[in-house]
């Protein structure tokens, strides 16, 4: 015997329920589609950073050979800035400043920090304050500050020097209030070397003269002060010749004693 069972079926139910699941798989790939946009975009931005990165680095290996001008440094550091900006990568510190800076060795620069370097060869503290809006998007944890050296070399006066150091804190104050701003002294030279000598004469103790003043305007302006002249000087104050190459800039040794500098800096 055969039973015959009649089930309500309801259209209208079945529709909406189906319309509804249309939805929830709609939502579900368009929500995981936007993941995907993220992601792909993330590891774009990672890509592009290593790119300029290495680019960084084959520039500083053909240097002086190979050098920009300033005009297309700031066009690169720009850029940099902006990837940073767009990537915000942790612990971030900037390094702004001429040379010395410029030609850090990142395989030397403290790998417990992400560094945006911001430096350019033959800058001074006029140069640095003009384009320190290059990275103003940018929030970083520290910002390692060094310049005035080619502005003694240039024969520009200490008020000029002292009051564009003052200027230079004064607006990243201003514009990275969450960071913490660090002045660093200029470095001693010396004279033995030729390349030097063909400069304007800078007597050292000028430039030690100088540093008291930048200690000074840190500690008014609420920013910090590192002495690194201290420990680049020899017993008669100049440049300790195996830090350097010329008189004025770093050695890979002489980067050493900086990386060690900046890594006990609290």
């Amino acid at each position: 015997m055969f039973v015959q069972i009649s089930v309500p079926f309801d259209t209208e139910l079945l529709s909406l329920e189906l319309v509804q699941s249309n939805s929830l798989v709609s939502s579900y790939c368009l929500k995981n589609f936007s993941w995907l946009i993220l992601f792909l975009r993330a590891t774009i931005l990672m890509a592009l950073v290593k790119i300029l990165k290495k680019l960084r680095q084959k520039l500083r290996r053909q240097q002086p050979r190979q050098q920009l001008t300033y005009e297309q440094m700031l066009a690169f550091l720009k850029q940099e800035a902006h990837l940073a900006a767009l990537n915000r990568p942790q612990h971030l510190t900037i390094l702004a400043g001429d040379s010395l800076s410029s030609w850090f060795p990142t395989d030397l620069l403290p790998p417990e920090r992400t560094w945006l370097n911001q430096g350019i060869a033959g800058d001074t503290s006029a140069g640095l304050l003009q384009r320190l809006e290059l990275f103003d998007k940018i929030q970083p944890e520290r910002i390692f500050v060094m310049i005035g050296i080619n502005d003694l070399i240039r024969g520009v006066a200490d008020g000029m020097i002292l009051e564009n150091q003052q200027q230079i804190v004064r607006y990243l104050r201003r514009v990275h209030p969450e960071s913490q701003i660090v002045l660093q002294s200029i470095l001693p030279h010396n004279q033995q070397f030729s390349n030097w000598k063909r400069a304007a004469p800078v007597p050292n103790s000028q430039i030690r003269q100088l540093n008291q003043e930048i200690r000074a305007i840190a500690a008014a302006e609420g920013a910090n002060y590192l002495d690194l002249h201290s420990l680049f000087t020899d017993v008669e104050g100049n440049l300790r010749p195996e830090l350097t190459t010329d008189g004025v800039h770093l050695s890979r040794q002489g980067y050493l004693v900086w990386r060690s500098a900046l890594q006990m800096y609290k």
